[in-house]
Formats: C-alpha cells, sequence, structure tokens
C-alpha cells in the first residue's frame, strides 16, 4: 500500500470540522493533517453553494500545492453542483449522505484524479446541461468521448471505465487528457462540467 492521502477540513461549524475529522481518521489510507498544511485532499462542509463558497474553492485550488476539493453541502441543486465542479469541486456529496464510508470513498477518489458525483444527483445534472445544449459543441464529442465522460461523471475510477468499455487504463486517460485539451479544460472535474453544461452528454 503506498503512502496515506492526506486530508485537511475546512468548515464554518467547529463540530461538523470535528465530526469528518474523526471519521476521516478512521481510514488507514488517510492522514488528517491541520488546515493550512499542504494536503492533496480538502473536504469543504458548507450548508449552500454561493459565490462565496465558489471562491472559497477556486482559491482552495490555487494553492501552490493544489490540492483537490471534496465539497460536503447541506443543500445541493443541479445548477450549485455545476458550478462546484466548474470552479474546481473534484467531488460532490450531500451532507446526509456523508456516512464515513461515502467521504472516504469520495476523498481516495478525489485524490487518485476521478471524480465522484451522487448517482442520483447526475440525472439533474444531465437534465440541467441539456437546457444549454449547443449541436456544433456536441458534434465535436465522439461516442467514446462521451461514454468516457459520462462514466466519470457517474463517480467510476479509471480501472473501472477501462474495464467496462473494453479500453486500457491508458487509453481512457489518453481520451480525458485530449478532451481538457481540446477545450482548454482544467482537469476531468472541469471536463464533466464543461460537457455537462453544455450539453454534450
Amino acid at each position: 500500500m503506498g503512502e496515506p492521502v492526506s486530508v485537511n477540513v475546512v468548515a464554518l461549524d467547529p463540530v461538523l470540522e470535528a465530526g469528518t475529522t474523526s471519521a476521516l481518521f478512521s481510514c488507514p489510507d488517510i492522514s488528517v493533517v491541520v488546515p493550512g498544511e499542504p494536503a492533496w485532499v480538502t473536504v469543504v462542509i458548507v450548508d449552500d453553494v454561493n459565490d462565496e463558497i465558489l471562491d472559497l474553492v477556486r482559491a482552495t485550488r490555487a494553492k501552490p500545492h493544489r490540492p483537490e476539493v471534496v465539497l460536503v453541502a447541506a443543500e445541493l441543486a443541479a445548477a450549485a453542483a455545476l458550478h462546484a465542479i466548474a470552479a474546481g469541486a473534484r467531488g460532490l456529496l450531500r451532507r446526509r449522505d456523508a456516512s464515513p464510508d461515502r467521504l472516504v470513498h469520495a476523498v481516495l477518489a478525489a485524490a487518485s484524479g476521478d471524480c465522484l458525483v451522487p448517482p442520483d444527483m447526475l440525472d439533474g445534472l444531465l437534465e440541467h446541461g441539456a437546457v444549454a445544449r449547443d449541436p456544433a459543441l456536441a458534434a465535436n464529442l465522439t461516442e467514446r468521448e462521451r461514454a468516457v465522460l459520462r462514466m466519470v461523471a457517474e463517480g467510476h475510477e479509471t480501472g473501472d471505465i477501462a474495464r467496462a468499455l473494453c479500453y486500457s487504463p491508458r487509453t481512457v486517460t489518453s481520451v480525458l487528457h485530449d478532451i481538457t485539451h481540446r477545450y482548454r479544460l482544467r482537469n476531468r472535474a472541469h471536463a464533466v462540467a464543461y460537457a455537462l453544461r453544455a450539453g454534450l452528454l
């Protein structure tokens, strides 16, 4: 097993911060560090996703060590989820769904470069994104690219996507790199947000 994933927790409510930190401490694959110390992943716990929170996500991603962000929110509508992913969040959870196991899974997925969105939220994201459908943009995305992006949006990891679509993990990584490079996107989470908002999936 490799080095534990370093994680810190940011929350306005100290009780939520303490509870989340305690839940993460129980996983041997995770090392919790205090806020301000470099971490691979930052878990941000909020009530609502507003402009201030989106700025916090962007500021966290802009730190020199560029930690991934897992956003846990009490309320998370489709539009807010899209904005959060576009701002750089790698994982999204509703607070009521954030059991220790799910939280750990989201953190480890983010650390490995995967984007995790709750399956029931995915339908809302797809419907919301379809409103902005652009046929010209959709024509530029191949069926293979759509299939890979859809599985990324569903929270599957690179190996799972490769097995499901009968590709090598290297091919999946290459497909995602091509998409992010072509559309000048920051990462695969940003690619999912872009595709959803443009109605490409």
